[in-house]
């Protein structure tokens, strides 16, 4: 290509801002940059190391100081990498700015919230994606490919772990009022999704949730959020879903992390290796037979945001897809009994 031919395809690619490059907000930073898709613009962070780690990746980048200066600066779009209170009210304030948005989970803390974030991007038409990361992991991928091609027969059951042996290392994930809940909104809402998304989307019928935090109810409690959590959700056609989610569970490996899905016609699960956040291998079954679908290395942690950030290079405005959002997080408010 051409000296000339190669400043107008850089030209050419939308103009990025990044709101908190903490380590994820930075980590999807790079995947965008290494996709070719996009450029990193503007950087915003309250702290300064953060914002010059980010900068070391986007050297030619601006840093500013808030969302509004961000915007200010005619970005095409916005990744959203801040504590969960402030995605929905920024989201929203970028999509009414005619800006597009890529959003870490959750969208919002209530369906209501990310409700409206929805309906603003819809009103914008600009792109909305939220960084639902293991969708994009190639075993799940081949997994949905096997249960919508009818591989698996009539799914009636599915069980869905994800087990943490620690817990987040910030304050506002203990503050039910900043993160909108404990284990469930950190890490039963990917669980949900693959449910839901595998599936396409059923209706719900019923949902029944159990929260314990320290290894007693949560009950009603305003001042402390779950660790530990186990719900069942009942779909329409009579499936049944199994979650169970947690924090600092000694279960003696660093992560237990598996989606498992079976049918009339058979099975297939995806399960982390050796207790990896990481590494996963994805399977068939029928009977006692099994098939290997996919294994690790599977580079998957910014697939996501680079989608997003590919689509948006092409052009996408406001997918309704987005409205699926809301669907995973009504099911969160049931469980948490809102």
């Amino acid at each position: 290509m051409s000296g000339s031919l190669a400043d107008e395809a850089r030209r050419a690619r939308p103009r990025l801002g990044f709101l908190g490059v903490g380590w994820i907000g930075r980590h999807r930073m790079q995947a965008i940059l290494e996709s070719g898709a996009a450029e990193a613009a503007v950087i915003a962070d309250a702290s300064p190391e953060m914002a010059a780690e980010a900068l070391k990746l986007a050297p030619d980048a601006r840093q500013v100081a808030s969302l509004d200066e961000m915007l200010d600066a005619g970005v095409e779009g916005v990744v959203i990498a801040t504590p969960s209170a402030l995605h929905a009210e920024q989201s929203i304030r970028a999509l009414e700015r005619g800006v597009a948005v890529f959003c870490q989970k959750p969208l919002g803390r209530t369906a209501a919230e990310a409700r409206a974030v929805v309906a603003a991007a819809r009103e914008a038409d600009r792109l909305l994606a939220v960084d639902l990361s293991y969708r994009f992991t190639e075993g799940m991928r081949r997994i949905r490919d096997v249960v919508r091609s009818g591989g698996l027969g009539r799914v009636y059951a599915v069980d869905l772990v994800f087990h943490n042996a620690y817990g987040p290392d910030k304050s506002w994930f203990y503050d039910p009022a900043l993160s909108g809940g404990g284990c469930v909104m950190d890490l039963g809402v990917h669980l949900v999704d693959l449910a839901l998304w595998t599936l396409d989307f059923p209706a719900v019928a019923s949902v029944d949730g159990t929260l314990l935090a320290a290894g007693e109810p949560l009950g009603g409690r305003q001042d402390r959020v779950e660790d530990y959590a186990i719900a069942t959700l009942g779909l329409e056609g009579g499936a049944a879903v199994r979650l169970a989610c947690s924090w600092r569970l000694q279960a003696g490996c660093d992560a237990i992390i598996s989606a498992a899905f079976y049918g009339t016609g058979g099975g297939a699960a995806l399960r982390n290796v050796n207790g990896s956040f990481y590494d996963f291998t994805a399977e068939r079954f029928r009977g006692t037979a099994r098939e290997t679908l996919a294994a690790a290395p599977d580079a998957w942690g910014g697939r996501a945001a680079a989608d997003w950030a590919r689509r948006l290079a092409g052009g996408a405005r406001f997918d309704p897809a987005a409205e699926r959002l809301v669907e995973v997080s009504a099911v969160l408010d049931r469980i948490y009994g809102r």
